[in-house]
């Protein structure tokens, strides 16, 4: 699974493999400029759901209790 998600990270250009050819190999990845660009907006996003969880918390609680009324 991991290895699946770092593969289409880096194939939609997000990160850069780098292996180093040494025994057992060593393979670092990090973020390139696009997947930079990309990190602020999951960023913001992340951050607005973190200060608005209690809402959303309260508004599933919400929609449940009417569920189970009807």
């Amino acid at each position: 699974m991991l290895t699946q998600t770092l593969k289409e990270l880096e194939e939609n250009g997000l990160v850069k493999r780098t292996v180093t050819p040494v025994t057992p190999p060593q393979v670092e990845y990090a973020l390139t400029d696009l997947g930079d660009d990309f990190l602020r907006p999951v960023r913001t996003l992340a951050e607005w759901v973190a200060a608005n969880s209690d809402r959303i918390t309260a508004a599933r609680s919400s929609y449940a209790e009417l569920r189970v009324n009807d």
